[in-house]
């Protein structure tokens, strides 16, 4: 029997394959080891094949579809709900090969190695502002231990600390002091190391026209601008920008029955690194409109009516939407733009 449907489930070393015909008749179900995969793929005839987007998937969707095969990704929460029995890798796998047959099922884009490496140079990065700011934090603890409070925010650290390790006066024992000077060294090593990924970002940046064009939207810097266009990729694999909104949590939750729509908070879905890029990225642009009260727009009229954290979010749902559209109809961002109206 020819295999039409092929759902797998990846692993380190062991993975999982279920096949069906197409009638949807069982035909196999095996596990292959990694060193297997490759070669089970090149001698099978190309088939539709269903994987989960995680760690790995992007690698052997590219694997796979240089065989001739199509590959489609699902995120996971999408394919618990055909699980029929206890979790074990057979029936993941069988899972995941019944919904990606779905007509209704939503798809991960599959993403190249280059958007990868982007997206790597953005966790990275993601990891050590939580070190430096732990850093930070551990630092002020533990002069505050001592009745040293120190003022809010991280340029503090490094212009005041240094005076108060030489400060004779103070209660700090010798062997804090040495401490902090440990701690102060290794603060500015993530700095640096911060300052270093940065740069890289911002030189994909300049090299990147979607990029380039993202970054033209107010609220929306190098960083943002990098981080979507890796991301989204191929920006057609939304039907529209409402979608794109979805996918980064911008939209508010619902709670609706018997016709009557409920509406409650944002859901906070997708990516939050992107989400709050986005959102710090429009808490600037309305920093920088309340300093300028008598030019009026959208984003004024929304701030006299609207609390300012209300604002931010429906700003950075407004600019998810227009990232979208320049993406998908590769155009440059205008300001004064306005749809026809017919």
């Amino acid at each position: 029997m020819k295999i039409t449907t092929i759902g797998i489930d990846l692993a380190k070393n062991v993975f999982q394959v279920h096949g069906v015909d197409a009638r949807g008749k069982t035909v196999l179900n095996k596990p292959l080891k990694r060193a297997q995969m490759a070669a089970f793929f090149a001698n099978l005839p190309p088939c539709l094949v269903g994987m989960e987007a995680c760690a790995g998937a992007h690698h052997w969707a590219r694997k796979l579809q240089s065989f001739g095969h199509t590959v489609r990704l699902m995120a996971p929460q999408f394919v618990k709900p055909y699980v029929k029995s206890n979790k074990n890798d057979a029936a993941d796998a069988q899972a995941i090969c019944e919904a990606v047959a779905r007509p209704s099922m939503r798809f991960v884009a599959i993403k190249s190695v280059e958007q990868q490496a982007v997206l790597a140079l953005h966790r990275v990065r993601q990891g050590w502002v939580k070190s430096r700011t732990a850093q930070a934090n551990q630092i002020r603890g533990l002069l505050g231990e001592y009745g040293l409070i120190l003022p809010q925010g991280i340029t503090h650290i490094a212009k005041r600390v240094p005076a108060l390790i030489e400060d004779a006066a103070n209660e700090l024992p010798g062997a804090l002091r040495a401490l902090l000077v440990r701690l102060l060294d290794q603060l500015k090593v993530l700095e640096q190391q911060l300052a270093q990924l940065e740069a890289q970002i911002k030189a994909w940046h300049r090299d990147s026209d979607a990029s380039r064009r993202l970054e033209q939207i107010p609220g929306i810097g190098p960083l943002t601008a990098s981080a979507l266009v890796a991301s989204i990729g191929a920006a057609r694999s939304f039907d529209n920008g409402r979608q794109v909104a979805a996918w980064l949590g911008l939209v508010p939750r619902q709670h609706s029955s018997g016709g009557k729509p409920t509406l409650l908070g944002i859901s906070k879905r997708g990516d939050p690194y992107l989400r709050t890029l986005l959102i710090h990225g429009a808490r600037a642009v309305i920093l920088a409109a309340r300093r300028k009260p008598d030019q009026g727009g959208w984003l004024r009229d929304l701030l006299r009516r609207r609390n300012p954290n209300v604002a931010a979010v429906a700003l950075a749902n407004k600019n998810a939407r227009i990232a979208w559209a320049l993406l998908a109809h590769d155009r440059g961002y205008q300001c004064d733009y306005a749809t026809a109206r017919t």
